[in-house]
């Protein structure tokens, strides 16, 4: 189940699993190893979502009883790219989905004080113009990493790119699609706000810090 909230380029995951494991995963009280599992499921919910435009082309298959034609996935196969190191947790959820994606990686932090993002790692399939991207981080806060790595992938060649996080604020949503209006952004919440350190409300904390048990 799909929504579009006003803000361009944003469609939010309303189906009721993904709202009933966003409010447990939101809960402060909800321990790492549940977060783990929550962050997992979730993003595999949405990816079921987000790949729903994917393209087909017909294939001959061979039944128990009779020859016919199915459809299946045309072209390069999809090709993951986490943010470092959150954007890991949604990696393993899609894979279940998608067992046959690529996984790249993409370095990138916020530097506390300016909230502008700093890169120190890229890698991802060389053939990048003929693959589609999903770009993967938990949080669309500033949009500041996101638009930094949307940016590095075209760099490399991607044409075809998705931004996929758990819950937005609208200051995020509002920065990506201003850099990059061509990239759909699917997120299973879109939130009130940012607050004056950047985190988003209301949020559901540090999701790396949460996800490795890190403080």
């Amino acid at each position: 189940m799909l929504t579009t909230p006003a803000l361009l380029g944003l469609t939010v995951v309303s189906h009721p699993l993904v709202q009933h494991k966003l409010a447990i995963l939101r809960d402060q009280a909800t321990p790492k190893k549940i977060f783990k599992e929550l962050v997992d499921e979730i993003a595999m919910l949405m990816a079921y979502e987000a790949t729903a435009d994917l393209a087909l082309e017909p294939a001959e298959v061979i039944t128990p009883l009779e020859t016919t034609t199915g459809q299946r996935v045309a072209g390069k196969k999809l090709t993951l790219v986490p943010i470092l190191r959150a954007g890991l947790g949604m990696v393993e959820g899609i894979l279940k989905l998608v067992p046959s994606a690529r996984v790249g990686h993409i370095g990138l932090y916020r530097d506390h004080d300016t909230l502008e993002p700093v890169d120190y790692y890229f890698k991802v399939p060389g053939d990048a113009a003929e693959r589609e991207f999903f770009l993967l981080d938990p949080m669309l806060a500033t949009g500041g990493s996101a638009a930094s790595a949307v940016a590095s992938l075209k760099r490399a060649g991607a044409q075809r790119i998705k931004f996929l996080c758990l819950v937005a604020a609208p200051e995020g949503v509002k920065r990506l699609h201003a850099a990059h209006p061509d990239v759909p952004i699917f997120a299973a919440s879109l939130d009130r706000e940012l607050n004056a350190n950047g985190y988003i409300l209301p949020g559901l904390g540090d999701a790396g810090d949460r996800l490795f048990g890190t403080r």
